[in-house]
């Protein structure tokens, strides 16, 4: 019959449902498989916790990854390549973060200073921040190490193809995640695993515009000439290549950096005349912080920390202040301590000095009302200072540097969750979690949904959106697990048996 609702798809009594009993499901002509934990993302958070409870002892078969991604660092590196840190650059990260390796030894800084046969990795670790700059790995040495670690623990044995549709309790017990496989590998739309616990590692919902930047490309459909640096761009650096431009950058963090980075490059390698105006919303001018303990320096723009976070929270007193503080608490520790930084890097320095010096690089702080087309096929960004000043700047490109979209409705998965799973908000507007980074609110008689990520940020642990952080969050998910039965107690002996396992790249 025309219209009917082909077997194997949801049914509006599953779609308004918070709480499903198993004949539904089957009702519906959906195949039902189990699997004891389920990972939904298939990003390096999943791939984090996925290797904790491998080397901890849980067999492949217990746990399922799904995901969209054909490897976990695929979203990851195309995130990192389209905002101008290729493979062979340098990430910011510390050289003991490594998501293959729990233990974080040896460093990336051992493993490239054994690769390149040189000492002056080693050097540099040893040696900074006072005489060099901080250390970080380059981009291909994470993924080739997160490749190799994933044949060892069997990832891809793991691993289900697909977009996970919502995640709901069960009746009884546990969890339903739905999948939506490829076209043309399941005989139905949909497939559900029933499990005991679900674990939600979905990173970002999306790319982030500023409000002015979206305005301008939704009215005259110019994804063209107004770019988000998360998105493809490098039109803009070939254009650039052929004639002298001007380029408006919007944006204080780290891609921001490594934006300018790349045209004063190409500035200096092509011998272009490419003009730089850099719009800072907050220009910062020296250091800068709640009280002397808690200051970090800045200038020119901008405000300098070597990692997005400092190192305090990662695993000091700052982490030990926010797992001890109430929400309130936590809002002003957050925002004492986050905002937007970029690491402080001598030959990026010296480029700057030079643009400035030149007439070729044009920082200053405004606040943008409007962007308009020009009638030559330009654009005009119009703007106030803090001074109540106005500006008129015309230029070829704008790329806008200023994030990642984090707002959770805006991701299918996370809504649903909010709607009909039990999850609620803490006050940075993520999923509230507990200690062990159970989703609170979403339990179900005895089943555990956990997150990692960013979609936990602004609960107990401040760098929870990091590969330190990605660590700590799957270690104290394992332990829980361990406790629940799930898989084995990481203790010392275990732990260093699996770490000479590793060492020989021996299987678990």
């Amino acid at each position: 019959m025309q219209g009917a609702r082909p077997v194997g798809d949801l049914t509006p009594e599953l779609l308004r449902s918070p709480v499903w009993h198993d004949r539904q499901v089957q009702a519906a002509g959906i195949p039902l498989y189990d699997v004891p934990l389920v990972s939904v993302g298939g990003g390096l958070g999943s791939f984090t916790l996925v290797d904790v409870l491998r080397v901890q002892g849980a067999d492949a078969g217990s746990i399922r990854v799904l995901s969209s991604r054909d490897a976990p660092w695929q979203s990851w590196e195309y995130l990192t390549r389209v905002s101008q840190l290729p493979a062979g650059e340098r990430i910011r990260s510390d050289a003991g973060a490594r998501p293959d390796n729990i233990w974080g030894f040896p460093s990336y800084a051992l493993t490239e200073a054994r690769q390149d046969k040189s000492l002056k990795l080693l050097w540099q670790v040893l040696t900074e921040p006072i005489l060099t700059d901080f250390f970080s790995p380059r981009a291909a040495t994470v993924f080739e190490t997160v490749r190799r670690e994933a044949d060892r623990i069997s990832y891809w044995q793991m691993l289900s193809k697909g977009q996970v549709r919502m995640v709901r309790r069960r009746m009884g017990g546990g969890y339903f995640t739905v999948l939506t496989p490829p076209p043309g590998t399941s005989a139905t739309k949909r497939v559900v695993l029933r499990s005991q616990y679900v674990h939600l590692a979905v990173g970002y919902p999306g790319l982030k515009f500023l409000p002015d930047l979206q305005q301008f490309r939704e009215t005259h459909n110019d994804y063209h000439r107004v770019v988000n640096a998360y998105e493809p761009h490098e039109h803009v650096y070939e254009t650039l290549k052929s004639r002298p431009g001007v380029v408006v950058v919007r944006g204080a963090g780290i891609v921001a950096s490594r934006v300018l980075q790349r045209l004063m490059d190409d500035r200096e390698k092509f011998g272009l005349q490419t003009q730089i105006v850099h719009m800072f919303r907050t220009f910062v001018t020296g250091s800068h912080g709640a009280g002397m303990w808690m200051r970090r320096k800045g200038g020119d723009g901008w405000a300098y920390q070597a990692f997005t976070l400092p190192k305090s929270a990662f695993g000091g007193q700052l982490k030990a202040q926010f797992r001890r503080a109430g929400p309130e608490r936590r809002a002003e520790l957050s925002k004492a301590v986050g905002g937007t930084t970029t690491p402080r890097l001598r030959r990026w320095q010296e480029q700057m000095r030079r643009g400035r010096a030149g007439g070729w690089y044009h920082p200053f702080q405004a606040v943008v009302d409007r962007v308009e087309p020009t009638p030559d096929g330009r654009l005009v960004s119009l703007t106030r200072s803090d001074d109540g000043r106005l500006g008129r700047y015309t230029s070829d490109f704008i790329i806008d540097c200023t994030g990642l979209e984090a707002d959770m409705p805006e991701h299918r998965v996370l809504a649903d969750l909010l709607e009909y799973g039990g999850a609620r908000r803490n006050g940075a507007g993520r999923l509230a979690v507990g200690e062990h980074f159970e989703v609170l609110g979403a339990e179900s008689e005895g089943g555990v949904l956990y997150a990692s990520g960013a979609a936990a940020a602004g609960n107990h642990f401040p760098a929870v959106d990091s590969f330190l952080g990605m660590q700590t969050a799957a270690l104290d998910i394992a332990a829980d697990l361990a406790r629940r039965g799930f898989c084995a107690r990481l203790g010392p002996v275990r732990s260093t048996r699996q770490w000479l396992r590793w060492m020989r790249g021996r299987p678990v």
